[in-house]
């Protein structure tokens, strides 16, 4: 069962070396401000712990993994301030993971679009099943993946990132997205998924902690400017935003 909690919900529970990051929302795992600045302000907490060497990233339910951000959050966005702070939440997010001291595994069990797509590219390492396929729907509503395409792209390149981006209704499957290397492994199953992530987070967290501190840096090189990059993306991605195409295109969403 999933949260009803219209703010989302998200918990954390350490387990040894390995914290446990568990979001959730009502509609889909989207992102409302609120919870993508709670996911931020615990991914920075979990970086300076140093009982903690691994973080897993995973979203509640069985369904979808994350829808990306709240339509209903970006309908009410009216104004430019608005929609730069509110596309800045996943700025925040995925400058917060590359910068996190912790190797940070993602666990995608089901569907992801737009954001989604992004917070499982700023994962160092993802397991998925093979229902966990993805899509980027922005150019269909008007805006366009920038706050998320250069985590994207790191992780896939730039062909696929336009072969995905591109065709913004078309679904790519899990098996796609880890032969271009948005997923390190695809199992058939959640539980025989689950099985073989238990085994890897515990061992991966076994390893010395400042060797995988040092080795993140160097995995995470070249991306100090994202910081302004990221936020000046959002500033865009908000102005697009207020278009009427996208209002349009967003009403249609509308309960």
């Amino acid at each position: 069962m999933g949260t009803s909690r219209k703010n989302g919900s998200l918990y954390t529970r350490i387990d040894g070396k390995v914290a446990h990051v568990e979001f959730g929302h009502p509609a889909s795992n989207s992102f409302v401000a609120d919870l993508l600045l709670r996911l931020t302000n615990t991914i920075n907490e979990l970086s300076e712990n140093e009982g903690v060497s691994v973080i897993l990233l995973k979203s509640e339910g069985e369904k979808a993994f994350c829808a990306g951000a709240s339509f209903d959050e970006l309908l009410a966005v009216s104004n430019l301030e608005e929609g730069k702070a509110f596309f800045s939440g996943f700025a925040h997010v995925i400058n917060a993971m590359r910068k996190c001291k912790k190797v940070i595994v993602g666990r995608v069990h089901g569907k992801s679009v737009g954001g989604g797509v992004g917070l499982a590219a700023a994962c160092d390492y993802v397991y998925s099943n093979v229902d966990a396929s993805i899509k980027l729907s922005e150019l269909s509503i008007g805006i366009a993946p920038l706050v998320i395409a250069p985590a994207v792209e790191r992780k896939i390149g730039t062909a696929a990132l336009a072969e995905l981006s591109l065709a913004p209704t078309e679904w790519k499957s899990a098996y796609w997205a880890q032969e271009k290397g948005l997923f390190s492994k695809v199992y058939e199953s959640v539980q025989e998924m689950d099985k073989e992530l238990d085994f890897f987070i515990h061992k991966l967290a076994s390893y010395n902690a400042d060797a995988l501190i040092e080795w993140k840096k160097v995995l995470w090189e070249g991306t100090d400017h994202w910081d302004k990059l990221l936020i000046d993306r959002a500033a865009i991605t908000g102005k697009l935003a207020l278009s009427e195409f996208t209002r349009n295109a967003l009403s249609k969403f509308k309960k």
